[in-house]
């Protein structure tokens, strides 16, 4: 059912997503001060190319400097990515057959929101799973 779903995304949603994310990852790489936001935003990209059957997860090590990451992040780009989402998320959930698309885009607000210090795992490798 996830290969199914992931297909349909793929086609629909996260073709679109995923070449954003990574277009914005290269500008950022290119100006080598943003490098780790490229990085944050090349991973995003995989996660919106094939994201049923993966989860995100917090780094509980991450540190200050994603912290400080994550609020220059927030501020510049993570809102107008989350309300992107939202956004797209509302046609989907009126279409009913688009439910589950919603959902794998709400799915993805709190990594667009702070990317630094999130993992990227498949739910059967997930920490939180087992408990």
């Amino acid at each position: 059912m996830r290969t199914i779903l992931n297909i349909i995304w793929l086609v629909f949603a996260g073709f679109w997503l995923a070449v954003g994310y990574a277009l914005a990852g290269i500008i950022c790489c290119i100006l080598i001060v943003t490098i780790p936001f490229g990085l944050a935003s090349f991973r995003i990209a995989a996660y919106a190319l094939w994201p049923f059957g993966r989860t995100v997860e917090r780094d509980p090590d991450a540190g200050v400097f994603s912290l400080l990451g994550n609020i220059i992040w927030f501020l510049v780009a993570g809102i107008w990515l989350a309300i992107g989402h939202v956004v797209t998320s509302i046609p989907l959930f009126i279409s009913i057959i688009g439910i589950p698309l919603a959902v794998a885009n709400i799915k993805m607000i709190p990594v667009s929101l702070l990317p630094l210090g999130a993992r990227i795992v498949d739910n059967d490798q997930s920490r939180t799973s087992g408990t």
